[in-house]
C-alpha cells in the first residue's frame, strides 16, 4: 500500500519509495528557488530491504510516493536456516520472515519479536 505526498511534506526517520523500493529517509536538504526556476529538494535514503544509498533531486511541489509501514508483533514458532516462522499476535496468522546470519543469534523460539509489512514483503525489526 502507498500513497502519495509532496516532497516538502517528508521528514527525516519518515518512509520514501524510491525505485519502487521502500526507503527510510536519513537527510533531506532544500534549495532556495531561483529567478527561472523552483525550489528543488535533495532526498537521500536508504533501503529498508537492500540497505542500499539512494538519492533524488525534486521540485518542492512534485508529488512522491510514501509506503505504508505496518508494525507488528509475532510469536515466533521455528527457526529455519534462512527463515524464521511468526505467529502474528493480533491475527494468530503465521508469516515467514527471512533472516540473515547475524540475526539468527538473537532469536528464540517462544519469544515475541517486532516486524515490519511494507508492500507485501516482511522484516524482522531487531534493533
Amino acid at each position: 500500500m502507498k500513497e502519495q505526498v509532496e516532497v516538502r511534506e517528508l521528514k527525516e526517520g519518515r518512509y520514501v519509495i524510491i525505485d519502487d523500493e521502500p526507503c527510510i529517509i536519513k537527510g533531506i536538504s532544500h534549495s532556495k528557488p531561483g529567478k527561472h526556476g523552483s525550489a528543488k529538494a535533495r532526498v537521500d535514503a536508504i533501503g529498508i530491504f537492500d540497505n542500499q544509498k539512494r538519492s533524488i533531486v525534486l521540485p518542492v511541489t512534485t508529488k512522491i510516493y510514501v509506503p505504508t509501514v505496518e508494525r507488528q508483533t509475532g510469536l515466533v514458532l521455528s527457526i529455519g536456516n534462512t527463515s524464521v516462522q511468526l505467529m502474528d499476535m493480533g491475527t494468530y496468522a503465521t508469516v515467514d520472515v527471512p533472516i540473515t546470519a547475524d540475526q539468527k543469534p538473537k532469536i528464540e523460539e517462544g519469544k515475541e519479536v517486532p516486524y515490519f509489512f511494507v508492500m507485501g514483503r516482511t522484516k524482522l525489526d531487531l534493533r
